[in-house]
């Protein structure tokens, strides 16, 4: 064996320990705190605000982590109905989410900042309004992610094909994609895999941009701060440069239920 597929397997080796690592400091949809958030979002949006806040309060009483903590007072913070108490737990939001070194958390700093100033705004403090506008235009500055970055799919691929534009999008089968997209959340890629089109086994593979990227703006401030699920896409080629075996895969029930609530579905995506 070459030195060279050598070092590819420990370096495939080192994104997966990686990954697992961070696993609990992610955005996944199969972790019981983002569901019960995806749920309460979901109770707002066919007008049942109360069953939302028993959702988001539940979220709360579950978490685990100062990550799962910040989502779930994110939404806490957005459901209550007094300035005051939204404040509170906005500054309980941002508190937990100081405390995480998390690209995750950083894509929704500007979000909650600039909601701090809406709420500084209204209780007619101007000094502290424009503070944290400022901040929020700061945090817009971050670092970019550094990866590691995974794709989902159930097509069969080999270390070094290229993943390119122009494939039929998952959730609208009549929609060529101008862009290819990926994300650096494991537990995302393997979600992303399950619900791909096809028949064969999920593949979720380790893959390195060729190009310029930017957020995923059917995602990025929409349900949800910033850009939790680190999604994104390019126009650009993505290189595949490793496989990861062991993810988190849908069970059929699982994807059954995901499968009709995207034929369901009534959002546009943004190509």
């Amino acid at each position: 064996m070459s030195v060279w597929r050598i070092f590819g397997r420990v370096k495939n080796t080192f994104l997966i320990l990686s990954a697992k690592i961070n696993y609990y400091m992610e955005f996944s949809p199969t972790n019981p705190v983002i569901q019960r958030c995806m749920q309460g979002v979901e109770m707002e949006e066919i007008g049942q605000p109360d069953k939302a806040g028993t959702l988001f309060d539940a979220a709360w009483n579950a978490a685990e982590n100062d990550f799962e903590k910040f989502t779930a007072a994110y939404y806490i913070s957005r459901h209550q109905k007094v300035t005051e108490d939204q404040l509170k737990w906005l500054e309980t939001t941002l508190r937990l989410g100081l405390k995480v070194n998390s690209v995750v958390i950083k894509s929704a700093l500007p979000t909650v900042y600039a909601m701090i100033a809406v709420c500084y705004k209204v209780l007619g403090d101007p000094g502290n309004e424009q503070k944290y506008l400022a901040l929020s235009a700061a945090a817009k500055k971050h670092p970019a992610d550094k990866g590691p970055f995974y794709h989902g799919t159930r097509a069969a691929l080999h270390v070094g094909d290229l993943l390119t534009p122009g494939g039929k999008s998952n959730y609208k089968q009549d929609l060529v994609m101008n862009h290819i997209y990926f994300t650096g959340v494991l537990g995302g890629a393997g979600f992303a895999a399950s619900l791909a089109q096809g028949e064969g086994p999920e593949h979720v593979y380790v893959v390195e941009p060729t190009g310029d990227f930017e957020n995923d703006p059917n995602v990025t401030d929409k349900k949800f701060p910033g850009n939790p699920t680190r999604s994104y896409r390019s126009s650009e080629p993505l290189k595949i440069i490793g496989e990861v075996d062991d993810f988190t895969r849908l069970t059929p029930a699982e994807l059954r239920q995901w499968r009709e609530r995207l034929a369901a579905g009534k959002g546009e995506i943004i190509n």
